[in-house]
């Protein structure tokens, strides 16, 4: 048999071998109670086991190695951190083992007690040719409630990680809640193309400027398009000739200094997606939502979240214009409910379980959970994968789930770390 180190870890975590008739290497009767709590840290491999040898009940930690002589070339001889081990388990004992205190320690070997169909299974799994996934021959055999239990965690995994980031920015602002979730909220609205000089902008125009002027549409307007560079240079209409002199005026006051208009990405987007366009939307959702944070808050129904972005209304002049100084035929640039549920799914969501992860409040975790339960699942390469291995997808909760275990678990195959490879292996 030949597997890593972690592969050991996991029989004896899961004791996943031949338990009849167990003894130490020299012979004396063992039973094993608890194998222990698996340690990630430094230290041996699992604390707090509990066994029997002979008529002995110990209680310490197990040390996990695929041969006795690893225990020397690891370094533990003289680490006092093993003195306390009370069984090192390995695949093949190749030399007889005492501690620097001179204390004998008791070994298990496990050559001859893993079921060789655990073994092919492991085999198949880590290196088997497979295309998608390492189980997608088997994950059609993982009952539902497995399933189900194992995305639920990874997904907290993401948001947690995601998480990560917010709490850094709002770190930078000083706490500030509103104004992280301007910044990240704007970020969104340039989807992945125009993210960057969306975060920019927002960075460079702090919320608290905008709120000074939430009873004048026309001033915001142009606060916005003019931090993003787009007023610059000769405008021929009247519309964007206003906002022009609107900036120049404010720009002074508030000692703007706008970004590089170079950043923004217009080539290969649908009109409709032009950043312009998602300013335009942007200034809209300003202009009709003071302290949206708070809003999101206290909104509880995905319903009543929608509504949010679907009530805004772009100035008139973008219905027949995707730039500025440049006709087009009338169609209607508000928000669309595909992108409305992307900005819940990537700004409304995260935020809400940051926020309740922050404050060690649940109810914001679930009211999180809760919203992706609600929306629908995103299509893309991964999603259509799964779903051609069978595996059932409808909503943003599972399709989240899946990205994240696609891309930190299966593309690493680490089936061992995982639920569903878990369930896989013990199908045996």
């Amino acid at each position: 048999m030949i597997f890593p180190e972690d592969f050991l870890h996991y029989v004896w975590k899961f004791r996943l071998f031949e338990r009849a008739d167990l003894k130490t290497t020299e012979g004396v009767e063992l039973e094993i109670f608890s194998a222990g709590l698996h340690n990630s840290d430094s230290g041996p491999d699992f604390h707090n086991g509990r066994i029997r040898i002979g008529d002995t009940v110990w209680a310490g930690n197990v040390e996990v190695h695929l041969s006795s002589s690893d225990w020397h070339k690891h370094g533990h001889t003289t680490d006092d951190a093993y003195n306390n081990v009370i069984l090192h388990v390995v695949y093949r004992d190749d030399v007889p083992l005492k501690l620097a205190n001179g204390r004998r320690v008791a070994t298990l070997e496990l050559i001859n007690r893993i079921p060789d169909d655990l073994y092919n299974k492991y085999h198949q799994l880590i290196f088997g040719n497979q295309s998608v996934i390492p189980c997608e021959a088997s994950i059609g055999a993982v009952d539902g409630l497995t399933l189900q239990n194992w995305l639920t965690r990874v997904l907290v995994e993401r948001l947690e990680k995601k998480s990560a980031a917010i709490i850094t920015a709002l770190n930078l602002n000083r706490g500030d809640w509103e104004e992280t979730f301007y910044q990240f909220l704007a970020a969104n609205f340039g989807f992945k193309t125009n993210a960057v000089p969306f975060e920019l902008l927002a960075k460079s125009l702090p919320q608290n400027i905008l709120a000074k002027h939430k009873n004048n549409p026309m001033q915001i307007e142009a606060l916005l398009f003019g931090q993003a560079g787009f007023l610059a240079g000769d405008l021929k209409d009247e519309y964007p000739a206003k906002l022009k002199t609107e900036y120049e005026f404010l720009s002074k006051k508030y000692k703007l200094q706008p970004i590089e208009n170079h950043l923004w990405k217009f080539m290969r987007l649908r009109p409709q997606n032009f950043p312009t366009i998602r300013l335009a939307q942007f200034a809209a959702l300003v202009e009709n939502s003071n302290h949206l944070f708070s809003k999101v808050m206290e909104i509880k129904d995905v319903k009543g979240l929608r509504n949010l972005f679907a009530d805004i209304h772009v100035n008139a002049y973008w219905e027949t214009h995707y730039r500025f100084d440049v006709e087009s035929v009338a169609v209607s640039k508000n928000l669309g409910p595909a992108s409305i549920d992307i900005l819940l799914l990537n700004t409304l969501a995260l935020f809400l379980f940051s926020y309740g992860k922050h404050n060690q409040l649940q109810y914001y975790i679930n009211r999180s959970l809760q919203l992706l339960e609600h929306l629908p699942n995103e299509n893309n390469n991964i999603v259509a994968d799964f779903v051609n291995l069978g595996v059932k997808i409808n909503t943003a909760f599972e399709s989240q789930a899946l990205l994240e275990l696609k891309n930190n678990y299966c593309n690493y195959k680490k089936c061992l770390q995982c639920g569903v490879g878990n369930k896989i292996l013990k199908l045996v």
